[in-house]
Parts: structure tokens; C-alpha cells; sequence
């Protein structure tokens, strides 16, 4: 094996890619992880080396495509290097394209349930299937090249079969990827007008408040002014000076709020 392609397989971080050599080709894919596999990224690296008697595959976290990779080699479905990366990258293709379609139902379902959940909740959600959307498509978006690349390559253990498994899985990547950069569009859009709603409810709160205190202001300088203590104060001893009182306050509040609703400003 190339010292290139031992470094390629050992390798921490790496992107899809596909690199044609003297003796085989290096083969990185991304696919979802295993149930039980807990990390915070949900897409494994899997790392191949495919040369004419054999494939080197190494991976540091489970792979969900692994197992029924597995069940067709003791099937006996694979029988060639060529079959065993096809295999990898059908499996890989056909676990991810769920998630990928979730993500655009999970936006119809913010949109048609806005009310339920409210502005918060539901730009929360929609920041989230915005984040996993760009974190998808870092990675399929380059692995649709790296598959079409290996579809056409010059490699003796790749039958035309695998040719056609490997180039249907490259179509299926450039589909998720427009699909990806359709919801990340959307999630964008659907942030802004999130923000704009709660800007708009923000506003018709301040309205409120405002009217609110244009009512009461009034209020608040006349029992301010009567409730002075010095002499002089008209009616200050008469025993229906209160109740007068109140019913002016009562009158002006009645007056002021009919003046707002007959103009529309709260609507």
C-alpha cells in the first residue's frame, strides 16, 4: 500500500474524496452513524482502500451502513472489491436520504403549526434543522464528486454493474445536496419571517403599554393636582366631591379610549 494512502486511512479528519493510484483507489465516504453511537456529529468517516484482491477499510466510529454491508458479504452478494464499495455506497446513499427528506418536513410542519409552538419555539427548531442541513450538505456535496470520479475510473475491478450502483449513488447525492441547499434556503427565510413576527407582536405590546399610559396620564395630573395639600382646594369639603371626582376620572378614561378606538389604533 502508498505511504499516501496509510496516511489517508489513519487520518483524524478527513472529506469525501476519491484518489486514483498506481496499484488501487482511496475511497473516503460519510454516512450516519449507529444507533447507539452517541458523538455529537451524526456522520461517521469511512475510510477505503480497494485495490484488485482486496478492500482495507477503517472507520473509528460504527457505521450504520456496516451492517448490511455485512449481511450481504455472508450472503454472498459480494464477491469483488468493486461490489463492496458499490454496496457501501448504496447503503450509505439510502440511510441518509430519509434524513435529508425530514429535514424539509420538519420546516412544513414549523410553517403549519406556528401558532402552537410560537416565534421562540419554533425559531429555535428551525435554527437546528438550518445547522444540520449545512452540516450535511459540507459532506455530500464532495462525496457526489468523489463517486462519480470513481464510477469512471480506470480501475480493472470495477465492473460495469458497480459502475452503474456507483454513478445511481452519485445522482442521489447531487439530489439530497440541492434538496440541502433548498432547506437551508427555506429555514433562512422562515427565520426571518420568524423575526419579524415577534418584532411585529413587540410592537403591538409597546402600543399597548402606550395607549395605557395615555389613558391614565390624564388621570394621574388631575388627582395629582386635587390631592395637593393646600388650602383652596375646589369642593375639598363637600361629601360628593369624591364620588365627582371619580366620575370625571371615570369620564375622561371613557372619552380618551373612545377617541382611540374610533381612530384604530389598535388595530
Amino acid at each position: 500500500m502508498p505511504e499516501a494512502a496509510l496516511s489517508a486511512l489513519l487520518a483524524q479528519e478527513t472529506r469525501p474524496r476519491c484518489t486514483l493510484m498506481a496499484h488501487g483507489a482511496l475511497v473516503n465516504l460519510r454516512g450516519l452513524g449507529a444507533a447507539d453511537d452517541d458523538v455529537g456529529d451524526p456522520l461517521v468517516s469511512i475510510r477505503l482502500w480497494a485495490e484488485q484482491a482486496r478492500v482495507i477499510s477503517v472507520s473509528y466510529r460504527p457505521l450504520a451502513a456496516m451492517e448490511p454491508v455485512t449481511a450481504q458479504m455472508l450472503g454472498g452478494l459480494i464477491r469483488d472489491p468493486g461490489d463492496l464499495i458499490a454496496a457501501f455506497a448504496q447503503q450509505i446513499t439510502e440511510a441518509l436520504d430519509p434524513e435529508v427528506a425530514d429535514l424539509g418536513d420538519g420546516l412544513d410542519e414549523i410553517e403549519s403549526a406556528l401558532t402552537a409552538h410560537g416565534p421562540a419555539e419554533a425559531r429555535r427548531r428551525v435554527s437546528e434543522i438550518r445547522a444540520t442541513a449545512i452540516s450535511y450538505r459540507r459532506f455530500i456535496a464532495p462525496q457526489r464528486q468523489a463517486l462519480e470520479r470513481l464510477s469512471t475510473a480506470d480501475a480493472p475491478w470495477l465492473e460495469p454493474d458497480d459502475r452503474l450502483h456507483l454513478q445511481e449513488a452519485a445522482d442521489r447525492c447531487a439530489r439530497m445536496a440541492e434538496e440541502l441547499e433548498a432547506v437551508r434556503e427555506r429555514s433562512a427565510l422562515a427565520h426571518e419571517e420568524l423575526t419579524d413576527l415577534r418584532a411585529e407582536q413587540m410592537n403591538r405590546q409597546a402600543l399597548i403599554i402606550s395607549v395605557v399610559a395615555l389613558v391614565f396620564l390624564p388621570l394621574t395630573f388631575l388627582t395629582g393636582l386635587l390631592g395637593m395639600n393646600v388650602e383652596g382646594i375646589p369642593y375639598a369639603h363637600e361629601p360628593w366631591a369624591f364620588w365627582g371626582v371619580v366620575g370625571v376620572c371615570v369620564a375622561m378614561a371613557g372619552g380618551i379610549a373612545g377617541w382611540f378606538a374610533a381612530t384604530q389604533w389598535l388595530r
